[in-house]
């Protein structure tokens, strides 16, 4: 046991012939708030999504508070484990994406519920009391009872985040979580992220708001073509980027 949250070694996932992510290594201690910036294509999305197990990986290893995630190597040779397993291992990170994949039929309170009455095998009553409690953290007591349809982007996606940190994560992921949204709802989500930051929170932020990224993390990734190819405090970066490539990607972002 190193004592780190989060231990990516040597990560290689290929789709077919391409290699999108090539080699990536991260530690992430408990409380660390990562920023994880880069252009399109990156490997961002990819790598948290590796770390959730929503997507294979041919190499390396991700261990989460020293647990091996989604592999075992026994023999000299390396196999998925059961899926069951996977289920429970999955259910350390939290994940919100950038759609906000809320059930249509059920209210703000039930879709939180769900995994809380599936998964973790809560009595509802206790389930709708945690539900509750998490939509009256993310501002939306007084919408509980509403339907998606009748919430706005904003408050559609600050329900998604409520649900992934219901189900108590040791660490929660984040796909640009604004980036589906109206310019003008971004900030409301934001403000949820900036106050779960403030209370100790484990976070991994894939995101393209520089100045967010600037505010809220206490390290900054940059990756580029599926390496890390800078990280350090967001402060050195933003002002003194070391690497010619993350210069040129800072004059074409937002953050001025």
């Amino acid at each position: 046991m190193t004592g780190n949250l989060l231990e990516i070694r040597d990560l290689h996932k290929r789709y077919g012939e391409v290699e999108v992510l090539k080699g990536v290594d991260c530690t992430m201690a408990q409380g660390d708030v990562i920023a994880i910036i880069g252009s399109s294509g990156s490997g961002k999305t990819t790598m948290l999504r590796c770390i959730n197990m929503l997507e294979e990986f041919q190499g390396g290893s991700i261990r989460i508070d020293g647990e091996e995630i989604g592999y075992e190597t026994a023999g000299g040779t390396r196999r998925r484990k059961k899926e069951k397993e996977i289920a429970r291992q999955r259910a350390m990170t939290g994940m919100a994406f950038q759609q906000f994949n809320l059930f249509p039929h059920m209210s703000a309170a039930e879709n939180v519920m769900l995994g809380l009455v599936k998964v973790k095998k809560m009595a509802r009553d206790e389930a709708r009391s945690v539900a509750e409690k998490w939509l009256d953290r993310v501002g939306l007591a007084e919408r509980r009872d509403r339907f998606p349809g009748q919430l706005s982007g904003g408050q559609q996606q600050r329900v998604a985040i409520a649900r992934a940190i219901a189900m108590n994560p040791k660490l929660m992921l984040f796909d640009e979580v604004t980036s589906a949204l109206d310019p003008e709802l971004v900030n409301e989500v934001l403000q949820v992220i900036k106050d779960l930051a403030r209370d100790g929170m484990s976070m991994l932020l894939v995101t393209h708001e520089m100045r967010f990224a600037y505010e809220v993390s206490s390290r900054v990734i940059f990756m580029n073509q599926g390496r890390i190819g800078e990280e350090g405090n967001p402060r050195e970066m933003f002002h003194k980027p070391q690497t010619e490539r993350l210069a040129e990607f800072l004059k074409t972002s937002t953050f001025n």
